[in-house]
């Protein structure tokens, strides 16, 4: 950073990328509730909720959420908004579901702000996979089973092209789940996946509304119910429910 570039940021406010966690207020971090108590503006997601934002009661709150889907226009608006806010404001805190760097668009907001000399840092939140394993109890990772886990989604926005690889590990943790879960349950029963292959569907996780599934493959495969809250679908021999080890022990 240069002289003139560092003397332009003091002039600014700092933007702080912050990861909300999962969903419930107390499971955001305390170094990210404590920036919420001190933030001038919040930008947040449309999956945050209102005890979250009961946290920072003395800011002005700014939805800027969209759905996985839209144009990328979307996220440059957004962007424009976090440049604008760090010239008005002291405390600019970005809020994010889950953790910024996560499927969480954080590296085009991070460009946006180094092009305009604006001060951020990252503060990282609980993702939503590690919250769901806690909340079904069944680890992503078990010894002489599971060694390897992925975080993937399969969401795109228009024009753009469907991602169709299945990543090569033991557990699978697809994000934004819905109807590209559907297609990545075929794709692996066409590639020999088992039809018993063990499915864990979490939605809306760590709010009062959650919902567990425990399903098959070949279950997911032909449909997922009507979901309201966010999804996120766990896969791998790991996501067999303990229950099921000691029958098959015993037999």
């Amino acid at each position: 950073m240069t002289n003139d570039t560092a003397s332009n940021a003091k002039q600014f406010g700092t933007v702080y990328l912050v990861g909300a966690g999962p969903g419930a207020a107390d499971l955001i971090t305390v170094r990210g509730a404590r920036l919420l108590a001190l933030a001038d503006i919040v930008l947040h997601d449309a999956l945050v909720t209102k005890e979250m934002l009961d946290l920072c009661p003395q800011a002005i709150k700014v939805s800027v959420g969209k759905r996985s889907g839209q144009r990328s226009a979307a996220q440059e608006h957004i962007n424009q908004q976090l440049v604008d806010a760090a010239h008005q404001h002291r405390v600019v805190v970005r809020l994010k579901g889950g953790d910024p760097m996560l499927f969480g668009r954080a590296d085009e907001e991070m460009r946006a702000l180094e092009q305009a000399g604006i001060r951020f840092e990252i503060v990282a939140g609980i993702t939503t996979a590690m919250a769901a394993a806690a909340s079904v109890q069944l680890p992503l990772t078990k010894r002489g089973v599971a060694r390897s886990v992925a975080l993937f989604t399969s969401s795109t926005a228009p024009g753009e092209a469907e991602e169709t690889r299945i990543p090569d590990c033991d557990t699978l943790i697809q994000y934004m789940g819905g109807r590209e879960a559907i297609l990545t349950a075929n794709r692996m029963l066409a590639k020999g996946f088992a039809a018993t292959h063990p499915v864990v569907i979490v939605e809306s996780c760590s709010r009062p509304e959650e919902k567990h599934l425990h399903i098959t493959l070949a279950e997911l495969a032909h449909g997922l119910p009507a979901c309201e809250g966010p999804v996120l679908v766990m896969m791998g021999e790991a996501m067999r429910s303990r229950s099921s080890d000691d029958n098959n022990t015993d037999s």
